[in-house]
């Protein structure tokens, strides 16, 4: 058992609804303030606004409000050295520093990584220029896959056979990592350490395309559901031992050891898994469907890894069942998302905000992003969690709204093969 703390947490999407929900429910959580926070979160958390890229502002304000603990949602923060900022104020941060958040700031430091860790993933070239992305392109033939090196919100991946739109997204860019296509399905383990320990999570499935059977271009993220009932019963151990202890190593190996959230994305191939990329944070939709079973309370899990005291942490417990997270998006998402569009039904438990806001004149709630709410539902099984997920979506009213109809859909039906 930990102290009670107060808690400051960064973010206002989906997945920091989630988060906040999570710390709220924790007892030992005496205060959460979030930042800058949404209409939803607002509604049961002190919100405040603050620059969420700007170190010293973020530092600021937790020493304001007298935070015992930081604890950062999106990837924009860490990589800017946020984490660095309030630990210098003596404020544990459940985050990596600066220097750690590049294994997601930078595609090709992750595959430098990777490479000395022994860590299986896709054979790349890192590309600075026209000819050499040309070049890698020809080696590894299509299916080409063409990602942004730093960050790109979740959009900077292109999967395509044209190698005309690959060579556009490799200009537009600049410096790319171009690699080989893992065939196999794709799976997300979100793994919780504090540098030396870690525990993982449910492993996840999301859908990154905007369109059913993934199709069209690739999103924020769809929507997501946990756990997988397909997958090797062997994965997650095979997983923390060929990939997350490996990587952990070097990191430790290089004086940057990495504390937080380490979001580990795979493909299930043929040869076994392997890593399509790494994140710094909890990924945005699967964190809502994980967070949903998570019955260890949140806030003491990761003070534990923020303090360096996760293995004394007990073992995490688990609801039965599962759950599922459907993504409603406004017309227009992923290009030029329109915005302003009132929202009606999203006040009922499971409707999670991320692209909200509260109009000046009457406080009506309207569109304030692409990806406007995050739908979650728990269920004694993946077809009665969908179910109830997609139950919850049809109440609710949004003009022009996008959603899925296929979220969990193929591995419901037994359609998912490793």
């Amino acid at each position: 058992m930990w102290a009670t703390v107060r808690v400051l947490l960064l973010g206002s999407g989906g997945r920091e609804h989630a988060l906040a929900l999570g710390l709220a429910a924790d007892p030992a959580v005496e205060s959460l303030t979030v930042a800058p926070g949404n209409p939803g979160i607002a509604a049961f958390a002190d919100a405040r606004p603050v620059d969420l890229t700007d170190p010293e502002a973020v530092a600021a304000l937790a020493v304001d409000t007298r935070a015992d603990l930081l604890v950062v949602g999106p990837e924009a923060p860490l990589v800017a050295g946020v984490a660095d900022a309030v630990r210098a104020k003596g404020i544990a941060v459940f985050g990596p520093s600066r220097a750690a958040a590049r294994l997601e700031g930078s595609k090709a430091f992750a595959k430098e990584v990777m490479a000395a860790a022994g860590v299986p993933t896709a054979r790349s070239r890192v590309c600075a220029d026209a000819a050499a992305a040309s070049a890698a392109l020809d080696e590894f033939g299509p299916p080409y896959v063409v990602k942004d090196d730093g960050l790109a919100a979740g959009k900077g991946v292109v999967v395509t056979d044209d190698r005309a739109a690959a060579m556009a997204h490799a200009r537009a860019c600049g410096r790319v990592v171009i690699e080989e296509y893992l065939d196999g399905p794709e799976a997300s383990l979100f793994v919780v350490t504090d540098g030396e320990h870690a525990v993982p999570l449910l492993p996840a499935q999301d859908f990154k395309r905007i369109g059913d059977g993934d199709t069209g271009p690739n999103t924020g993220g769809m929507g997501a559901y946990a756990p997988l009932p397909w997958a090797p019963p062997s994965l997650v151990d095979d997983v923390m031992a060929r990939v997350v202890t490996p990587t952990l190593t070097e990191m430790r190996r290089r004086g940057t050891p990495f504390t937080g959230l380490l979001y580990v994305g795979l493909a299930l191939t043929a040869a076994g898994p392997k890593v399509v990329e790494f994140n710094c944070r909890f990924g945005d939709p699967e964190t809502q469907p994980v967070l949903a079973l998570l019955e260890t309370p949140l806030g003491g899990l990761l003070h534990a890894a923020a303090t360096g005291t996760l293995a004394a942490h007990p073992p995490l417990r688990w609801r039965p069942g599962a759950a599922v997270c459907v993504v409603v998006a406004a017309a227009g998402y992923p290009g030029t998302p329109r915005t302003g569009d009132v929202i009606r039904g999203a006040d009922r438990p499971g409707i999670l905000h991320a692209g909200t806001a509260r109009r000046a004149s009457d406080g009506a709630l309207v569109s304030a992003g692409g990806r406007v709410l995050s739908v979650t539902a728990t269920g004694t099984d993946l077809a009665s969690a969908r179910e109830a997920a997609y139950a919850l979506v049809r109440g609710v009213e949004l003009p022009g709204a996008q959603y899925r109809r296929d979220i969990a859909l193929a591995a419901v039906e037994g359609r998912v093969r490793v």
